[in-house]
């Protein structure tokens, strides 16, 4: 019985080290019989629209030993420490480490290092390609683009949402060694190539991008703004040209020792951050109401209405006021047309009270608010939405004119732009195509329609009138002779803590050319403007000057008539 207990225990040892073990084994004798020097495959590119380089490798190499193979570890250290200007200490603690199969001397040093490693051979030491991730422009796009980790791994911005194409398959080269990891003479050694990583063509266009960086960055500093934010996109099919978070900083330069500061930068808070729009969110308010009004729908407001020349309105115990009284002291009566003029609040809460909680919440879900856009993009907000069930009169009133919603600025641009351009929603997108540096294209990122959300006629009409707040309204300082430019002013007033922070405000402006066949969008926000903080005054010139830098770019002609 004993003999055939023992007799089981040994079959069973031997079946477990012959069959379940066999791999583990396997790969333990191959790495205590073999010296792997790992080849770096190279990461793809990154380019802008026209193929300007934003993302690119500088040669550079990784310096290896073996401390089992080095025979002498003390004057190893001293003739390594001259070439690699590593301190000798260091090296001599690395090199004295025998419990360690590989260790790493030095990352992503020169080539002329590596010839002089080269030339005096030192025993045990080897290195291998490892590049240095480099940005040709610093900080531009710098919260787009993003940055990988020191083993360069893609970590933020399009470097991480699509590292699994830019990062390519590392290949190896295997020696044969002795029991103690020295080289076998006249041993022949195995080759497994590198995969390098495919390249992504981004829709940004850099030169967009960059007018769009210089005047962001002057209206920071004119107005001694906390931050000042722009997005431009293409209505037509919602592919983003340029996307702007100041203050920046440089991808050279990436402040790792201070994670509080590099998280702050380097959060594309387009995507990211919420905020609540106020005025510039009356563009879908009026979208809802004049397509609701194309179809029917007895509830909502004529375009001939004549809104209550009374400045407040009383709504579940609140009072909601117009922000200015208008001509000469007295709130004269308004169509739809002068009420997004003038921007008068009052008359935006009578059109959401008037469609109702149930009918202005299909129009919010058809905007996509309360959900993701579907940007390829990291780290999306939905926004804040109030459940549709809790929502009572004073909040649906609030809503109307951009308070008690929260939204990211995407997805204000995107609402924007579906609202305008004929009542498409796109997916909006980042990235055009993912191709390999002989050109050949493996992946296209084509337009895609998500839904419909009004009609092109209330587009039309709604275009003509924002096309009015620019010529004769708020807008005015967004307006350039010959051309059709529309668009929205916003001042909303920031909260902490559940109350109104008191000369906070975030102001903004949302607008687009040409009004009857929109091509490109910008939405600006300034965060926190010292002095003067109306959207009118702040954010509304800096789209006038990126439009006029978008017609002389582009050599765009006047508009007929």
């Amino acid at each position: 019985m004993v003999i055939t207990f023992l007799f089981c225990l040994f079959l069973g040892r031997f079946f477990y080290i012959q069959v379940i073990w066999k791999e583990k084994l396997h790969y333990l004798a191959l790495d205590q019989w073999t010296r792997e020097i790992p080849v770096h495959a190279g990461r793809g590119n990154i380019y802008d629209a026209n193929g300007e380089l934003l993302a690119g490798n500088e040669e550079a190499y990784t310096v290896y030993a073996r401390a089992n193979a080095v025979g002498d570890a003390e004057g190893s250290a001293t003739l390594l420490s001259g070439i690699l200007s590593v301190p000798r200490e260091e090296l001599s603690e690395k090199l004295s480490d025998k419990s360690k199969s590989e260790i790493v001397l030095l990352r992503k040093t020169g080539k002329e290092t590596v010839e002089e490693l080269a030339r005096q051979n030192v025993r045990g030491v080897y290195y291998a390609r490892d590049d240095v991730r480099v940005y040709p422009y610093g900080e531009a796009a710098c919260q787009v683009i993003g940055f990988t980790s020191y083993d360069g791994s893609g970590t933020t911005g399009i470097e991480g949402y699509y590292d699994s194409f830019l990062a390519g398959e590392n290949g190896e080269i295997l020696y044969e060694t002795d029991l103690v990891g020295v080289d076998l003479e006249g041993a022949s050694a195995a080759y497994l190539p590198a995969k390098d990583g495919l390249s992504v063509k981004l829709t940004i266009d850099f030169r967009i991008q960059s007018l769009a960086e210089q005047v962001m960055g002057k209206a920071l500093s004119a107005s001694s703004a906390k931050a000042a934010r722009a997005i431009v996109l293409d209505p037509s099919d919602f592919s983003v040209l340029a996307m702007v978070n100041l203050p920046s900083y440089d991808l050279n330069d990436i402040p790792r020792d201070d994670m509080s500061r590099l998280n702050a930068l380097s959060r594309n808070s387009l995507v990211t951050d919420i905020y609540e729009p106020g005025s510039t969110f009356k563009i879908v308010t009026s979208a809802a109401n004049i397509e609701e009004g194309l179809r029917g729908n007895p509830s909502a407001l004529p375009l001939n209405h004549v809104f209550s020349s009374s400045r407040t309105r009383s709504v579940g115990g609140t009072t909601i006021k117009c922000w200015s009284d208008h001509k000469n002291g007295k709130h004269s009566n308004q169509t739809l047309a002068e009420a997004l003029n003038n921007s008068c609040n009052p008359c935006f809460v009578d059109i959401a009270l008037a469609l109702g909680k149930e009918t202005f919440y299909e129009y919010l879900e058809a905007f996509q608010f309360g959900r993701a856009t579907g940007i390829d993009f990291s780290g999306e907000s939905i926004g804040m939405l109030l459940p549709e069930s809790i929502v009572r009169d004073h909040d649906l009133a609030r809503i109307g004119f951009g308070q008690t919603i929260a939204v990211s600025p995407l997805q204000l641009a995107c609402a924007v732009a579906s609202a305008v351009n004929g009542g498409y929603y796109y997916a909006p997108r980042l990235v055009a195509e993912i191709f390999s540096e002989d050109g050949s294209v493996r992946e296209r990122t084509e337009r895609k329609l998500l839904r419909r959300t009004v009609s092109e006629e209330t587009s039309r009409i709604l275009s003509s009138m924002l096309e009015g707040v620019v010529r004769d309204g708020s807008g005015k300082k967004a307006y350039i002779e010959g051309y059709r430019v529309a668009g929205k002013t916003g001042t909303a007033q920031k909260y902490e803590n559940g109350r109104i922070a008191q000369g906070k405000y975030v102001s903004s402006f949302v607008g687009y050319f040409p009004a009857n066949e929109p091509k490109y969008l910008a939405l600006i926000i300034v965060d926190e403007p010292q002095g003067s903080y109306y959207g009118s005054t702040v954010a509304a010139p800096c789209a006038g000057e990126i439009f006029q830098g978008i017609i002389d770019l582009m050599k765009l002609p006047k508009s007929e008539g």
